[in-house]
């Protein structure tokens, strides 16, 4: 299966975002257990460190485009496709 979120993937909207969320699921019922952080508890603290790492300069250094202030729904797909792998 491919990434669920997609390196030139926008997420416009809260539907595109719940879709992606649907993806992440499906990839963690089907390869969960390669994931850097399998467990609720590791996911979580790879979650806030990768938010935390990444902050508004990260953002536009990768993605090219500088961070809104209240964030954007693909920031948050980012995040978490992050957790699954950030140590």
């Amino acid at each position: 299966m491919s990434s669920p979120l997609r390196a030139d993937e926008s997420i416009a909207d809260q539907e595109a975002f719940v879709a992606f969320l649907t993806r992440l699921t499906e990839d963690y019922r089907q390869r969960g257990e390669e994931w850097e952080n399998p467990t609720l508890e590791q996911f979580l603290e790879a979650l806030a460190a990768w938010v935390a790492d990444a902050g508004p300069s990260w953002y536009e250094r990768y993605q090219g485009e500088t961070l809104p202030p209240g964030g954007n729904w693909t920031y948050f797909a980012q995040a978490l496709m992050a957790a699954t792998l950030y140590e």
